[in-house]
């Protein structure tokens, strides 16, 4: 099962997905993205992902494609941004100011 939370950002869209990202439901997700698909930032937050299957690796690399962002904050959605060379997204930290670094502020 998969619950997907949506919300928007001051400079971006957020997904926020829990659960199994699999089959049908993450190819849902290809279609909710591509369709309203916008000029905001596209950020995927998978720290609750417990599994990702071949349908959702695809899902992810579509999205990368498509410019998002990825928060991880566990070793499993780690460990999946790694392999699929997913770009991570950092939250702001209002101490320490970074440039450099895509940033997005919930």
């Amino acid at each position: 099962m998969l619950r997907v939370e949506m919300r928007d950002s001051i400079n971006a869209f957020i997904f926020r997905l829990e659960g199994r990202f699999t089959g049908e439901e993450a190819e849902h997700i290809r279609t909710l993205v591509t369709r309203c698909h916008s000029d905001m930032r596209l950020v995927v937050d998978l720290t609750e992902v417990t599994f990702v299957d071949a349908v959702g690796e695809d899902v992810l690399s579509l999205l990368k494609k498509l410019g998002a962002l990825f928060l991880a904050g566990t070793s499993y959605a780690l460990d999946i941004c790694e392999r699929l060379h997913l770009p991570l997204a950092r939250k702001r930290n209002r101490s320490t100011p970074t440039s450099h670094v895509p940033l997005v502020q919930t």
